[in-house]
């Protein structure tokens, strides 16, 4: 029913065969200021620009774009892993099925609420439910644990959007999802290379290439319109990689009328027996480049930066168009509960690179310019899939995204906020209620504000 849609010679072709000058890389980003999605041929062209010169305007064109369509909210939330289990062998994973010396858990139900007791208590209300590929993680056990997860609640705490990242699964079973209320449905192809992907996918099911790269489009016929995609960087040649997640987007869009509502762009890190080389491995200035180009080629997705990255990269790529950042991360089983610190790559999946905590994550976003935001209105308001490209497109989007931010964060001020975050949170809030040109809006918000601190929560517009 589903098509491979990847082709390596079209890509490969068009990577190959063009024009790069610093007169077509001004149009193409003019292009993309106007909040216009770019062509192949398009971000091929910025891909190819290896001039230093060309560059920097690639940069600077994507700092604009994001502060124009995204201004300076950034998303916060935090993956949890429920159960890493796993009936592949990807040479890349510490989960992989062949690896001995990773401990084996899935979290019952009354481990999972009491990880997510522990997020709440730091002011976490959105979390990445991440899942092993194993028979016992099916649709109806993905669902209990969504179920779960949105019943538990500590103190004023809540989590208010599930996102999932998981295998595959059949129409059937997306449509149990969209029941029990998830948020986006992530895939990652890891690479869309094919000989690639067979080299280092060499059993289970995720060495089928087809059912995953057609595994998103199972979940738009099934009704899930928030689907998100990714590629693990290192695992094949960068710039073919960026190419791919563009066609996976025009694919998406020509097809069901939306994109992807995010891309992840994480980079291959360290993890026990892990059987991959360096031929492909990305540096930190083409990591700069892949985020920018990214941001350029599609205006209105959102782009996600790991933890994978250390605290000093991340605070050097966020400028460059990221939107949405996982802060106080742990990917160890039971992470959260059993928090001493230190990292146990037996317990992980693979390294990751920023273990602070949220709290000081958000201090240093606030100190950065940053806006923390935790919304989560859009989505239970329904402005999801093609209706939130109708507000996004229009740049309507930011008549609720920053006075939303605004009220979430001052929630997680009041409630979870060190005296030091506080006190500059709380500046940060008076500034962006004066730049708030509307009245009536400006008057609403802060209404809202009053009433956060007299103890009533989950406000928005």
């Amino acid at each position: 029913m589903f098509n491979n849609f990847i082709s390596d010679q079209k890509l490969n072709d068009i990577l190959d065969n063009i024009e790069v000058s610093g007169e077509i890389i001004d149009k193409i980003i003019e292009k993309s200021l106007n909040k216009e999605r770019l062509t192949l041929e398009e971000t091929a062209v910025l891909l190819n620009a290896d001039k230093q010169e060309w560059i920097d305007k690639i940069f600077a064109g994507a700092k604009e774009l994001k502060r124009r369509v995204y201004g300076d909210r950034v998303v916060l939330f935090a993956p949890l892993y429920v159960g890493n289990l796993c009936i592949n062998n990807c040479k890349y994973c510490g989960f992989k099925a062949s690896n001995q010396e990773v401990e084996r858990c899935t979290l019952s139900l009354d481990d999972l609420k009491g990880e997510v007791k522990a997020l709440e208590s730091k002011g976490q209300k959105r979390l990445i439910l991440v899942y092993g590929e194993h028979p016992d993680y099916d649709a109806d056990f993905i669902a209990d644990t969504v179920r779960a997860v949105y019943e538990t609640k500590e103190n004023s705490g809540e989590i208010r959007r599930a996102n999932i990242n998981a295998a595959p699964l059949d129409v059937k079973g997306y449509k149990k999802l969209k029941e029990v209320g998830i948020g986006t449905y992530q895939i990652f192809q890891e690479t869309y290379h094919h000989n690639t992907y067979k080299k280092v996918h060499l059993s289970g099911p995720k060495s089928d290439y087809k059912w995953r790269l057609t595994g998103l489009d199972r979940a738009m016929e099934a009704g899930l319109d928030d689907v998100g995609i990714g590629v693990l960087f290192g695992l094949y040649d960068w710039k073919y990689e960026v190419l791919a997640l563009l066609e996976h987007t025009i694919h998406l869009e020509e097809n069901y009328g939306v994109g992807p509502h995010t891309i992840s762009f994480p980079r291959l890190k360290r993890a026990v027996n892990m059987e991959i080389g360096d031929e492909y491995l990305v540096s930190d200035e083409d990591f700069k480049r892949i985020v920018a180009i990214l941001r350029l080629a599609v205006p209105y997705t959102g782009l996600i930066l790991t933890a994978r990255e250390d605290a000093k990269l991340r605070k050097e790529v966020m400028e460059l168009g990221v939107s949405q950042i996982d802060a106080g991360t742990r990917i160890e089983m039971k992470g959260y509960t059993d928090d001493d610190g230190e990292q146990d790559l037996n317990k992980e999946q693979f390294e990751i690179g920023d273990s602070r905590s949220l709290d000081e994550v958000i201090g240093e976003l606030i100190s950065d310019g940053y806006m923390p935001s935790f919304c989560t209105a859009c989505y239970r308001l329904g402005r999801t899939g093609e209706h939130f490209m109708e507000f996004a497109i229009p740049g309507f989007i930011k008549r609720y995204c920053g006075p939303n931010a605004l009220l979430t964060f001052k929630e997680y001020l009041v409630d979870y906020a060190s005296d030091k975050t506080k006190e500059v949170g709380d500046k940060l809030i008076a500034e962006k209620l004066a730049e708030i040109e509307d009245d009536n809006t400006r008057e609403d918000i802060e209404e809202k504000l009053r009433e956060i601190e007299e103890g009533k929560r989950d406000l928005y517009l």
